[in-house]
């Protein structure tokens, strides 16, 4: 399935004309593999962040929507098959213009960056380092809003339905483009899945915006990082304020369920989303 959706993709757009800023000297090259400890496909080392644009279902009428989808992987991977492509194949056979999101991630210098993160989150001198990654990956997801909505009549895109989606570390920069945006990279809507709650430099997710977009949230009771509780208290900042705000949190799930079927009720959170995207007025009925 996953070999099909790659060669339909339209076309890989880098995000910057020349290289990323605050990464000129990074000369590693992107690369997927499953050659890890978990043996699963995992995308890292991205030094040159891209969009790759995965156009609507030809079988389904297109609804202007755009969505950009950032997957997890603990800012040192990607979790590319159920955080990634097949969101973008979910998206698409709804009539969603997806645009899948390859952030800056930091350097597997083991080859291993499912190992590695493991070993960094267990160094209390590696947070610093990890925070100016963060900071990066932000400005990505920044960056991304920015070209979709500069080239929204090029995709049929409708300039007040730009949304994005992230988990886990995914989830981090969906989140923190929902304050201190501008304009030009404002989302319409965001997805939060079993995100973090560590935003990046500048970012006080006490002080919401007057505009604050509308969110999404989704998470697991036995979610093994306790990020249902970042969930919670999200969810209950953000209505509390006066936002409008959906909160799901199954009992069961575990962390990093994306499109994974596991038998769950977490397993149907897409068929909430598109509901919730329907009563927000963002997908026609």
């Amino acid at each position: 399935m996953f070999s099909v959706l790659i060669h339909a993709q339209d076309k890989v757009i880098p995000l910057y004309p020349g290289a990323a800023p605050g990464t000129e000297t990074w000369t590693w090259n992107e690369q997927e593999s499953a050659n890890n400890m978990y043996h699963s496909n995992a995308i890292f080392d991205i030094s040159k962040p891209t969009l790759t644009l995965y156009a609507p279902d030809k079988t389904h009428a297109p609804t202007g929507m755009a969505i950009i989808v950032c997957p997890g992987g603990g800012f040192h991977s990607l979790s590319i098959m159920q955080e990634g492509y097949a969101v973008v194949k979910w998206l698409q056979s709804q009539g969603i213009t997806a645009f899948l999101l390859k952030y800056r991630l930091i350097h597997a210098e083991s080859g291993d960056p499912y190992k590695q993160e493991i070993a960094d989150r267990h160094n209390e001198s590696f947070k610093a380092k990890r925070l100016i990654v963060v900071d990066m990956a932000v400005a990505d997801g920044r960056q991304a809003i920015t070209y979709v909505r500069s080239h929204a009549a090029e995709y049929g895109i409708d300039t007040k339905k730009i949304g994005i989606i992230g988990f886990s570390a995914g989830g981090v920069i969906s989140l923190s483009t929902a304050y201190n945006y501008t304009a030009e990279n404002r989302p319409d809507f965001v997805g939060f899945m079993y995100g973090g709650g560590d935003l990046p430099t500048g970012v006080n997710k006490n002080t919401i915006p007057a505009d604050a977009p509308p969110l999404f949230i989704a998470a697991a009771t036995n979610d093994e990082y306790n990020l249902q509780l970042v969930a919670a208290s999200l969810y209950t900042t953000w209505v509390t304020v006066r936002h409008p705000a959906e909160l799901h949190i199954y009992a069961k799930g575990g962390h990093g369920f994306g499109l994974k079927k596991q038998g769950l009720p977490s397993d149907t959170w897409t068929d909430r989303f598109i509901d919730w995207l329907k009563l927000e007025n963002f997908l026609k009925p």
